[in-house]
């Protein structure tokens, strides 16, 4: 552990103390709690972990699927991250399946891949920030397929993630939309409130990586999540709060 990292509890005691900025939802106004999903809620990347699955599995037949998976990660941790590209990888998998086979797929890689990497303490924030009456939302750079199921298994309704373009009812393996990467998640995020009449004031976002320095920046309340170097760094630097959710 970082020796910069403040304790969970302290900044619950944080959390307490804000919880009246304003995010209108129908007649009640309420604090925004963003978080990011990868590393931050989980203890692992659910996008990577995918892909190992899918070649595990034998689900595609590519046997270089995991090494391409890898050097994608790669340049995601080194912010060289083409994401149109990745996502076009990312999907194949899902091409042309029948949504009762992809569900099936996916039942299993939540109880071989990602259960394991559930964090009882992101439970805690969660739950803090639930009790102080904040609207809670996951915004991920990995698709919605992928993480629809994980924020419904954290109790989080809200998700923006990286769309998959459907046609009669089965992904063609194209993106949609704007992908919620990088300044992408401030797009993405500035559509959703307009769109449900909100705005940023008070907001909190949780994120461990410095892809996500864009909405941290923008944001009253950002929280660095057992943060990479460089987010590290730049958390020091700005004086946000740096706290690990790993036991």
């Amino acid at each position: 552990m970082f020796h910069t990292f403040q304790t969970l509890e302290n900044l619950l005691q944080n959390v307490q103390g804000l919880c009246c900025a304003p995010f209108l939802h129908r007649t009640k106004v309420v604090t925004l709690a963003i978080f990011d999903l990868d590393n931050t809620l989980i203890g692992g990347d659910s996008d990577h972990l995918w892909a190992l699955f899918v070649h595990e599995k034998g689900l595609i037949d590519d046997p270089d699927f995991a090494a391409r998976a890898d050097r994608f990660y790669a340049d995601y941790a080194s912010g060289k991250l083409d994401i149109l590209a990745y996502l076009r990888f990312a999907l194949s998998p899902l091409v042309g399946q029948p949504a009762d086979v992809l569900a099936q797929w996916h039942r299993q890689f939540m109880t071989e891949k990602i259960e394991p990497i559930m964090l009882p303490r992101a439970s805690a924030l969660l739950q803090e920030h639930r009790e102080q009456g904040h609207e809670l939302l996951i915004i991920t750079a990995t698709n919605h397929f992928i993480t629809r199921p994980i924020a419904d298994a954290l109790g989080v309704q809200h998700l923006l993630a990286c769309e998959g373009e459907i046609i009669d009812g089965r992904y063609t393996g194209e993106p949609s939309g704007v992908p919620s990467f990088h300044a992408g998640k401030v797009t993405r995020l500035e559509q959703w409130l307009a769109d449900n009449g909100g705005s940023l004031a008070g907001a909190w976002f949780y994120s461990d990586s410095h892809n996500d320095l864009p909405l941290l920046e923008k944001v009253e309340n950002p929280v660095a999540v057992d943060p990479d170097a460089t987010l590290l760094a730049r958390a020091e630097a700005m004086n946000w709060p740096v706290i690990s959710l790993r036991d």
